[in-house]
């Protein structure tokens, strides 16, 4: 049974593998993305945007010359996402913008307004290609930078769930028409989703009409889903109300209403995990509410707390390791907080 106690006092703890890092922002700290080892890209609430050019150790505040100071500001920037130079932003309230030529300059990509639900993510896939989902599932691609966007699922997820009310998933019946926590798969395009309300979650592949409900199989509320090591064939990762986390045993077949998980052994204190980075097979790095940090060795079995941010007031969201330069690191939170992974000292 979860309680409130404090996490493990800084003293007992075994780590501390991450440094903060100044950003010209005191505001929440979304998303990240970089364009080579060098360069990279910040994004968070109240129009906070910022650029580094040397692999993150400082960042310079930039602004959208197609965006007033004054417009700007009432913007919350949640998903920056860059390939060969070209790059998307994607902003609350609807926004999205675009750039070809690194960032130097910005353009403002028109959405419909007829669009089901509110666009969710965007990530870019080569030039001229990107991929964006909304909160009611709908997934689309363009191949023309966003000028169309081409449909990959039939239906939304309400619509899916009202034809298959029987169909025995828990919630089901219950669904507000909304998702959160959307995931991908950085191998075949697979998303998981979590319903608004954490009572099930979803499944879809590139290929299938429509996404496919699945059992919690638990009583709590999921806070968060994804894939291990962001790649399907090796498992699912969900995180609870309480602190607690599951991961299954190894590859899922996503046709299946339920699937196992083992309970891995992290003593959180109670406090909410927001997310689950795999820094590679066996160092995975879970991050939550009070700034707690938390490291396993041994592929998500055990985990021992990090004090990095111990005495940094706030939360922590997101966990990012970035394969490709050199599987750097980056866990992002509240009051401007970015951490760059610095590995054991």
């Amino acid at each position: 049974m979860a309680n409130l106690a404090s996490p493990a006092p800084a003293e007992a703890a075994s780590y501390n593998m991450w440094t903060k890092v100044a950003v010209p922002f005191e505001d929440t700290v979304y998303d990240i993305d970089f364009d080579s080892a060098d360069h990279g890209y910040l994004v968070g609430a109240r129009g906070a945007f910022a650029e580094t050019n040397d692999g993150g150790k400082t960042w310079e505040a930039r602004s959208f010359s197609n965006l007033d100071a004054e417009e700007e500001i009432t913007y919350r920037f949640q998903v920056v996402s860059f390939k060969g130079g070209e790059g998307w932003v994607l902003g609350k309230p609807t926004l999205m913008l675009h750039t070809k030529d690194a960032g130097k300059s910005w353009e403002r990509i028109p959405l419909s307004p007829k669009l089901p639900g509110e666009p969710t993510s965007v990530l870019a896939l080569g030039p001229g290609k990107a991929e964006m989902t909304t909160s009611s599932g709908a997934v689309y691609v363009t191949d023309n930078a966003g000028r169309n966007w081409k449909a990959q699922v039939k239906e939304t997820i309400d619509a899916t769930l009202n034809r298959m009310s029987s169909s025995g998933v828990s919630g089901a019946s219950y669904f507000t028409g909304s998702i959160i926590n959307q995931e991908r798969d950085a191998g075949n395009g697979a998303y998981l989703a979590v319903s608004s309300r954490g009572n099930f979650f979803l499944t879809w592949e590139p290929g299938q009409d429509f996404w496919i409900p699945h059992n919690r199989g638990t009583p709590r509320r999921i806070q968060n889903m994804g894939f291990v090591e962001q790649d399907i064939t090796k498992g699912l990762w969900m995180t609870l109300n309480g602190g607690k986390l599951f991961i299954t045993p190894g590859a899922v077949d996503l046709k299946q209403d339920a699937y196992d998980f083992f309970e891995a052994d992290i003593k959180t204190g109670g406090y909410g995990i927001t997310d689950v980075g795999y820094r590679n097979e066996k160092e995975v790095w879970a991050v939550g509410g009070s700034n707690t940090m938390y490291v396993s060795f041994d592929g998500g079995k055990k985990f021992s707390f990090d004090k990095s941010a111990n005495d940094i007031p706030g939360n922590l969201y997101n966990v990012k390791f970035f394969k490709e330069y050199d599987n750097m690191g980056w866990a992002l939170g509240s009051s401007g907080l970015l951490l760059k992974y610095t590995g054991k000292q």
